[in-house]
């Protein structure tokens, strides 16, 4: 697969007539990533939308009303990654302040009870005796689950993000920004993002009925630092509702003002806290949160930010550090397994196959999904990787590429071959799924063919979208801080690219991976240094050499020094 530069058009501006109160260079950016108005650049709380837009919030606080007023026993059920955990912590959290008489949670163990509100967790949940059961960032699939749970007395709230199937499970009450009737401006929503706007709708609701007059009343924006942590862990789309929550949470977390959980896992994380952003959370943080539930369980990850003991933290942090070392060896050799499986195709297969299917008797279903999202970067494709389930089944898990929506994918192969998926989930760029072992062959021909009625052959190229060439001033610390700050950036709002003819000054290896750089821009006496992660053995350019250079200017923080920096994302010769 190959990778090629493409300049956004260079008079959008124009087109749209679009005059931004902020520096030249940024209104580009945000141009570029359709930004009309400046409303649309204030991050502030009161430009976000009212939960009573939501379906079904009135019913969803009226059974909260009552659960609280008649000190039902209330059960978190919790998925078991990031969101999920932020989802439950959050939930906890916000319930404990309104005082509820007695709060838990269960998170689904990925080995033994699979995905979403099954009937096997419901069993272990019924242990608890809850009167009523809320899913965080799952549920909407859950069906035999929901039915287990009301044959035993429960009442169940589903919160959910995912996209629904056409029949909804028998829930009491179901919020899903994405269900038919649902007129909540933002789809984009993580988990973490619907129980929020869930308890904040529940806050007012409380406040009409004259709940605090002797209670304390919380400030919701207390939980903003874990909902920043969810929704950039998730990659959802960064819309400007997400970019409101994403910013507000790290302002938070700059300031000191979040969980004692984050604190501890910025620092075994090794980052300054009063200087995170948003992609810190997605290389950092919650690789961390998500590896307790990818090989032991996730309890550790939910414990970790609902715990206020300033020590305890400091354990359940190093805890999960050493879960997720373990989870990077392995991660290792799956991918090394994976690499080898494609190379030994027959010439030219690979290139053959629009949609890709790997199994392995011995991957570990928790690696799965970072096996996909590498290998979709890798080869530009739509990806699904599976390692064995249970009772002769496999677990598959997928990643996509802008133009494939992967949950419609698999809702049209469903429905072409009745029985051939057993179950699935998910949502445009992400899903997961169970298979027979035996249907594997069957569906991989299925995807491949489904996938070619979306895709062009010229499409399974990368394009890289760069924001143009920068002008030499442009070169400095203080443009680099102004594009940080300019942020959040992340899923579906990139963080600005550049590209312009540098010549390579010098060049060495560092740690056997990544290749530290000098370059000189074309026409200038500057030298800039410069970094390409992981691309040691990608990029083999001789030191003399022009080459065209797509990059992210980056204020790089060493020694309490920022220098400025060039993270590069491709090196191309000049024809």
């Amino acid at each position: 697969m190959s990778s090629f530069i493409v300049r956004y058009p260079s008079d959008l501006l124009v087109r749209k007539n679009i005059n931004l109160p902020v520096e030249p260079l940024l209104q580009r950016i945000y141009s570029n990533r359709g930004v009309c108005s400046a409303n649309e650049l204030v991050k502030e709380l009161r430009f976000l939308h009212d939960p009573i837009a939501l379906y079904n919030i009135k019913q969803a606080t009226n059974l909260l009303h009552t659960a609280l007023s008649n000190r039902w026993r209330i059960l978190i059920i919790a998925d078991f990654d990031a969101d999920g955990a932020t989802s439950c912590a959050l939930a906890i959290r916000a319930l404990r302040a309104f005082d509820v008489a007695w709060v838990s949670y269960r998170v689904p163990n990925r080995l033994e009870h699979s995905y979403g509100l099954t009937p096997e967790i419901v069993a272990v949940a019924a242990q608890d005796k809850p009167d009523l059961l809320i899913t965080v960032d799952s549920g909407i699939s859950s069906d035999d689950g929901v039915r287990a749970a009301k044959n035993l007395g429960m009442r169940v709230l589903i919160t959910d993000h995912h996209i629904p199937n056409f029949e909804l499970p028998p829930a009491d009450v179901i919020i899903n920004p994405n269900q038919v009737d649902d007129v909540f401006p933002s789809k984009c929503l993580a988990g973490v993002g619907v129980i929020f706007y869930v308890m904040l709708a529940l806050r007012t609701h409380l406040r009409k009925a004259g709940w605090f007059e002797d209670r304390y009343e919380p400030n919701m924006a207390q939980f903003l630092d874990l909902v920043a942590i969810g929704t950039v862990a998730d990659m959802v789309p960064l819309d400007h509702q997400n970019r409101i929550l994403v910013e507000q949470g790290l302002k938070r977390i700059r300031e000191g003002r979040c969980v004692p959980g984050i604190t501890a896992l910025c620092s075994i994380a090794g980052k300054d806290q009063h200087r995170l952003v948003a992609s810190d959370i997605g290389f950092y943080l919650s690789p961390r949160l998500n590896a307790a539930g990818r090989l032991e369980n996730m309890n550790q990850s939910i414990e970790c930010l609902i715990c206020d003991d300033q020590h305890m933290v400091q354990d359940l942090a190093r805890n999960l550090d050493n879960i997720n070392s373990k989870r990077i060896k392995i991660t290792k050799r799956m991918q090394i397994q994976a690499s080898a499986y494609l190379e030994n195709l027959q010439p030219n297969t690979i290139n053959l196959l629009f949609g890709i299917c790997l199994f392995d008797r011995n991957w570990h279903p928790g690696i799965i999904g970072i096996i996909a999202g590498r290998l979709k970067d890798q080869l530009h494709r739509p990806v699904i990787v599976f390692a064995p389930g249970r009772c002769g089944q496999i677990k598959g898990s997928g990643r996509s590429i802008e133009g494939v929506h992967l949950h419609d994918v698999l809702s049209r192969i469903a429905s072409a071959i009745p029985g051939l998926i057993d179950n699935f989930g998910g949502h445009a760029m992400a899903i997961g799924m169970t298979l027979d072992i035996n249907q594997f062959e069957p569906f991989k021909q299925a995807f491949d063919t489904e996938i070619r009625c979306l895709l062009k052959a010229e499409e399974l190229h990368n394009r890289l979208w760069s924001d143009g060439e920068l002008e030499p001033e442009h070169f400095s610390i203080e443009m680099a801080v102004l594009i940080r700050d300019a942020g959040p950036w992340g899923q579906g709002f990139p963080e600005p690219m550049f590209d312009g003819i540098f010549e390579i000054v010098s060049q060495r290896v560092l740690k056997e991976q990544h290749l530290k750089l000098r370059l000189r821009p074309d026409g200038l006496a500057v030298q800039l240094e410069a970094i390409a992660f992981n691309q040691a053995r990608n990029f083999h350019f001789s030191t003399g050499l022009r080459v065209r250079v797509a990059y992210h200017l980056e204020a790089d923080q060493r020694d309490r020094v920022q220098r400025l920096q060039l993270r590069i994302k491709h090196i191309e010769n000049i024809y």
